[in-house]
């Protein structure tokens, strides 16, 4: 079995804009992220598609993958995720087939089924497809057609994209990504950082229904987890506010920027908008080295995990850097000493 700190870790990245900055300077950091993360030994960066959020700078997610991926050598990099309804499945299979000609062998396309945004937003970007209410599952067998081997007589073709290796993953927060994963014989990451609540039954479904496929024998879940870590549990909890008041955005209602850490939460926030916030994030390691430690090592007990993906919502870069250092450093990863 497994050890907990043997499991690898990754890279969540929202290119999240900072309160005194703009998409530029979210786009500088997140390479930043990416070439430290790449020296750390983290196996893969990932970063999703969102629409219409004020804070969140990764809405043409491939563009975006392309910028990363040329400026790494070895991470692997990719969508967590592309959410396929707001697309044609061809335009994704040129699109993923285009990176990994640019980059081959480290491209890997996560798939979800959320518009990545709100329901007048998912409308503007779907008005003029065919079929805009199309079954996710039908979409998935479109996209796996364009990218699998040129077939005789097939008229419409993925240049590039067909016939080209690359990984799908399927993404959810629910028990119908985790069915869908299991039927197509796909690693299954959950959204643990966000909507906890269906984490355990999800992971007990996939395992229990997956069927083996060409590109995975076992089932493979990867868990999304909030982790802040710094030298001291006092530093690490003033760092994770940021990521408190971004949810209370959220729950309010109300769109913004990366705020920069508070010294006392309770002035903000309601005692009922912490019990929601908390709710939302429980699936989290916040504190020093040691305490992180220990925390991911119970989710992955409890989990089983094959993987954990972090998302570290810091305002301050160096403090976000650093985070992801010291993680690296008592997880043991390969490249934790690296300069």
């Amino acid at each position: 079995m497994t050890q907990p700190s043997q499991v690898p870790l990754s890279v969540f990245d929202l290119s999240s804009i900072p309160q005194d900055g703009g998409a530029a300077d979210a786009y500088r950091r997140s390479v930043e992220l990416a070439r430290h993360a790449e020296r750390l030994g983290y196996r893969r960066i990932w970063m999703a598609e969102h629409h219409n959020l004020d804070g969140v700078a990764s809405s043409a997610t491939s563009v975006l993958l392309a910028h990363v991926a040329g400026k790494t050598e070895r991470i692997r990099v990719g969508s967590g995720g592309i959410m396929l309804p707001n697309h044609a499945p061809l335009v994704i299979a040129e699109q993923f087939g285009t990176l990994e000609s640019l980059f081959p062998g480290r491209i890997d396309l996560g798939l979800g089924r959320a518009p990545g945004t709100d329901q007048a937003t998912a409308a503007a970007l779907r008005q003029r497809m065919a079929d805009p209410n199309a079954d996710f599952a039908q979409l998935l067998a479109e996209l796996r057609g364009f990218l699998a081997p040129v077939r005789e007589g097939q008229r419409v073709r993925a240049i590039p994209g067909a016939g080209l290796d690359i990984p799908l993953w399927i993404l959810g927060s629910s028990d119908y990504g985790a069915r869908l994963a299991a039927h197509e014989g796909l690693p299954y990451a959950f959204a643990s950082h966000f909507a906890p609540d269906y984490l355990i039954p999800a992971l007990g479904l996939y395992r229990e229904t997956f069927r083996p496929s060409g590109q995975c024998q076992r089932p493979y879940a990867m868990v999304a987890a909030n982790v802040v870590v710094a030298e001291t549990d006092a530093e690490a909890e003033y760092l994770a506010t940021s990521l408190q008041q971004r949810f209370l955005r959220m729950i309010r209602g109300k769109r913004g920027r990366l705020d920069p850490p508070v010294e006392n939460m309770g002035e903000i926030w309601t005692p009922h908008e912490q019990a929601i916030v908390e709710a939302h994030l429980r699936v989290s390691a916040v504190g020093s080295p040691e305490r992180v430690r220990a925390q991911l090592e119970r989710i992955v007990g409890i989990t089983g995990a094959d993987e954990l993906i972090i998302s570290c919502d810091v305002f301050d870069q160096a403090a976000r850097l650093r985070s992801y250092e010291l993680l690296a450093g008592c997880w043991e990863l390969p490249g934790a000493g690296a300069d």
